[in-house]
């Protein structure tokens, strides 16, 4: 067992504001059909195919996961692109591509590694400022001084080092780059979740279907990536059951703090609960990944309904 599921076992076997249930996990599963699974990067509003080369997707992949976190807020951060409004992590990708049709050197690390607040402010304009606006101008600029100095200002360098090993990927970016570390204690236990940087691995899979760069063995090792958008879909699916108390807090949109045993709890039953159903799915369907179903749930918690109940609310960089 890899240490994000060994570490995050220990906080569902000890959990006393977050429960899963066993039943709602098999009802799901055995509604799950593999044919209505897509990577969750397929709806994006870009176009990667506009990108030259592999290296440009590979790039842009990077930064997008470097700075893609915490967009929650009363003015939801929300910006236009080509006539439609994004938020949250689709509202970064539209950043991001509206900043490459505005021929702004994104890609570029040694550009990243000066950018300057100006600029990062008129690439991430909106209606309102991103949230942690000083801890993404902070993380591109460290992310590409230690790609211009260590990987000599080429991903694909840091991605040859891996030797087409998927969790090698993982620990070399954990490594390497201090603000992919996401890592939290919890009962005196270190617990790893690796939000981030999980999911850049397993965009670079999914975006290359397994060949070149993303040509990555062990890519099933890989978990469900803790947000907050999966714990708010598990549990309208009555997957994932909060007590009173708990569940109260986040209905009136009061702020879990990062770290706080109910945000641990949340986060690590979030990796199980989907474990739980990859378990159950697989006797059907033997090679479905965890990460698979992470996408599926993520893209289900994009149709939003009225009456929706709010998703938890945690002010953090690590989602």
């Amino acid at each position: 067992m890899n240490k994000i599921l060994e570490t995050t076992k220990f906080v569902v076997d000890n959990s006393q504001f977050v429960k899963i249930d066993k039943q709602r996990v098999v009802e799901f599963a055995d509604k799950l059909d593999y044919e209505t699974i897509d990577h969750w990067l397929s709806k994006a509003p870009f176009d990667f195919n506009i990108l030259d080369t592999d290296r440009e997707k590979l790039h842009f992949l990077f930064i997008l996961n470097s700075i893609s976190f915490s967009y929650w807020g009363e003015s939801k951060w929300t910006i236009e692109y080509k006539g439609e409004k994004y938020d949250g992590a689709m509202g970064m990708i539209a950043a991001l591509g509206r900043a490459m049709d505005e021929n702004i050197p994104i890609l570029d690390f040694s550009y990243l590694a000066d950018i300057s607040k100006e600029n990062l402010e008129n690439i991430l304009r909106a209606n309102t400022q991103i949230p942690l606006f000083e801890k993404r101008l902070e993380f591109l600029k460290e992310n590409g001084r230690i790609i211009v100095e260590k990987f000599q200002g080429e991903l694909e360098n840091l991605i040859n080092k891996a030797e087409s090993d998927a969790i090698r990927l993982l620990d070399i970016i954990i490594n390497e780059f201090p603000s992919f570390r996401d890592s939290v204690i919890y009962k005196e236990k270190e617990i790893f979740f690796f939000k981030r940087a999980q999911l850049f691995v397993s965009d670079i899979y999914e975006m290359f279907n397994g060949m070149g760069f993303g040509e990555l063995q062990g890519i099933e090792e890989l978990t469900a990536c803790a947000d907050y958008k999966l714990p708010q879909i598990l549990s309208k699916l009555g997957i994932l059951i909060y007590d009173q108390g708990l569940a109260k807090r986040i209905d009136n949109k009061e702020e879990i703090l990062h770290n706080s045993e109910e945000e641990i709890e949340i986060r690590a039953n979030t990796i199980w609960a989907v474990e739980y159903i990859k378990e159950t799915v697989q006797k059907r369907i033997p090679n479905i990944r965890s990460t698979e179903i992470n996408d599926h749930l993520w893209l289900l918690s994009q149709n939003k309904m009225f009456n929706d109940k709010p998703y938890h609310r945690t002010r953090t960089n690590a989602y």
